[in-house]
C-alpha cells in the first residue's frame, strides 16, 4: 500500500482546516488531516491553523512537536516503523533496529536517498505479547525476527 499525497497547496490547506475547524479537539484533527493529504504538516500551515482556531502559533506548534507521528517533511513512498518500547527492546528490538538501519543505509527518523523508505521509531504498537513488532505502511507485523525484518525491508524497497 503505497501512499500518494497531494503537493502542498495553501488553498487546499485552507479548505482542510475549514472543514475540521468546528470539531472538538480541532487542532489534532486538522494536523492529522493535513498530514493525510500532504504526507506531512507544512510549516506554512501552522499559522493558518492557529488563526482558524484563534490560538497562538506557539500553541499549535507545541501540539505539532509534542506528537512524534507528525512529520516536518514528506515521508518516503513506504514507511517502516519499528517499535522502540521496552517490551520490544527486551525481545531484541535494538538489534533489529540496527539491522534495518544498516540495510537501508539510514538511521531511525530518516528517509533513504531514493525516497523509497522512511524508517521511523514508534513508541508502542500495542503488540507487546508478540514483541518485537513493526508496521509497514499501516500493516502491523509481530514476532519480528531477522528473516521477517529482511522481508519487510525488501518489500519497502520495491
Amino acid at each position: 500500500m503505497t501512499a500518494v499525497f497531494e503537493p502542498w497547496d495553501e488553498t487546499r490547506g485552507a479548505e482542510i482546516i475549514a472543514e475540521h475547524a468546528s470539531q472538538e479537539g480541532a487542532t489534532l484533527v486538522i494536523l492529522h488531516a493535513l498530514q493525510e493529504a500532504f504526507g506531512f504538516v507544512p510549516e506554512a500551515a501552522i499559522p493558518m491553523v492557529a488563526q482558524a482556531l484563534n490560538l497562538s502559533r506557539a500553541e499549535v506548534h507545541g501540539v505539532f512537536t509534542f506528537y512524534h507521528d507528525f512529520r516536518h517533511k514528506p515521508a518516503g513512498r513506504h514507511v517502516l516503523k519499528l517499535c522502540r518500547a521496552e517490551a520490544c527492546q527486551a525481545a531484541g528490538g535494538d538489534a533489529l533496529a540496527a539491522r534495518a538501519e544498516s540495510k537501508l543505509g539510514v538511521s531511525l527518523g530518516n528517509t533513504t536517498a531514493d525516497d523509497r523508505v522512511t524508517l521511523e521509531p514508534i513508541y508502542c504498537l500495542g503488540l507487546c505479547s508478540t514483541a518485537p513488532s513493526a508496521m509497514l505502511d499501516g500493516r502491523l507485523v509481530g514476532r519480528l525476527d531477522e528473516k521477517r525484518l529482511d522481508a519487510l525491508v525488501a518489500e519497502a524497497q520495491r
